[in-house]
């Protein structure tokens, strides 16, 4: 009789907890669907201060992932942009001076940046930063990063180059003075058997950073690869190829839906994700942990998202998720 009551008793708790998380589960869903959050936590503001351009589509993908989170948490999510490093510090001033909870910070540009997010700490604001300044990141007084170690994300473009049998690469840099961007460039260079030449363009001008490209091509036929460092700037140096007549692999760091095309047609070789969805979704959900439960990740190191490398086999099942705007 035991053995039997046992029994039923654990088929009927079985099927309360299989009730009860379905429900808590449609619950979850329905929060979301409505804009709604799942948490009761007071109303905190968490604002975002990027070193983005106009037209940068990584940066949108980085804001898709933040206010997503940041609706699951019950908070207002702020965002603001300069890629002048200075324009950029009197932003995150003007948050501290508006006594928000949290700052995520972009770290391009360390030592425009430094006095400001020092002044923050200061403040008692926790910041986190994302994407540029791992290196800085925790001297600055940073709870941590998230993002890519750019060196290690140029060393596998390096690798991959090397395997598909190239001789040697133009790396476009279209942000002058931008730490990650060279370290990128310095990367491929590590690992590349071939040779690197770096190409200095004005990424805020699309038709010259083409015309740029196309110059390049046509006075050095030797050149069998064109890394950029953008998704945006990839289809520019693929029309490039073509007015050129270079028969040059045209590959990049980042992901957005042309690249995804380019991707699946042909166009582009391959391209290094580090899933800036997932750095603005972690950076505002990791200031909620911290200012609810003072949870920090990363043990004093880096939270890494990438690299990782995506070619054409892959291109199909991302596409998806670049029109979507998570990756």
């Amino acid at each position: 009789m035991g053995a039997v009551l046992a029994v039923v008793l654990g088929v009927v708790l079985t099927g309360c907890s299989s009730t009860g998380g379905k429900r808590a589960e449609d619950a979850r869903k329905a929060a979301a669907a409505e804009g709604r959050s799942a948490v009761d936590t007071p109303r905190w503001t968490v604002a975002m201060v990027t070193h983005s351009g106009d037209g940068d589509t990584f940066w949108d993908i980085v804001q898709s992932g933040a206010k997503q989170a940041a609706v699951k948490d019950n908070i207002d999510f702020l965002y603001a942009k300069s890629d002048e490093g200075q324009q950029q510090a009197q932003l995150i001033d003007s948050y501290v001076d508006k006594k928000v909870d949290g700052l995520i910070v972009t770290l391009a540009k360390p030592e425009a940046m430094k006095a400001a997010v020092q002044r923050a700490v200061k403040a008692g604001i926790p910041v986190i930063t994302v994407n540029s300044g791992a290196d800085q990141s925790k001297a600055y007084g940073a709870l941590t990063h998230i993002g890519q170690d750019e060196g290690v994300a140029g060393q596998a473009v390096g690798t991959e180059l090397g395997e598909r049998g190239r001789k040697k690469a133009l790396c476009v840099l279209h942000e002058q003075g931008n730490v990650g961007h060279e370290q990128r460039c310095d990367g491929v260079r590590k690992t590349f058997p071939g040779q690197v030449e770096n190409l200095y363009v004005d990424g805020t001008t699309m038709p010259d950073v083409q015309a740029s490209i196309e110059a390049k091509l046509q006075t050095d036929r030797a050149i069998d690869a064109v890394v950029t460092l953008g998704a945006p700037f990839a289809d520019a140096a693929a029309q490039a190829k073509r007015t050129a007549g270079s028969r040059a692999e045209i590959d990049t760091f980042d992901l957005n839906p042309k690249v995804a095309a380019g991707l699946k047609s042909g166009d582009l070789g391959f391209a290094v994700d580090q899933q800036p969805y997932l750095q603005g979704y972690q950076a505002v959900d990791l200031l909620w942990l911290y200012r609810y439960n003072a949870d920090v990740l990363g043990g004093g190191r880096p939270v890494f998202t990438g690299p990782q490398v995506v070619t054409k086999e892959d291109a199909a099942r991302l596409e998806e998720y670049t029109r979507r705007g998570t990756r």
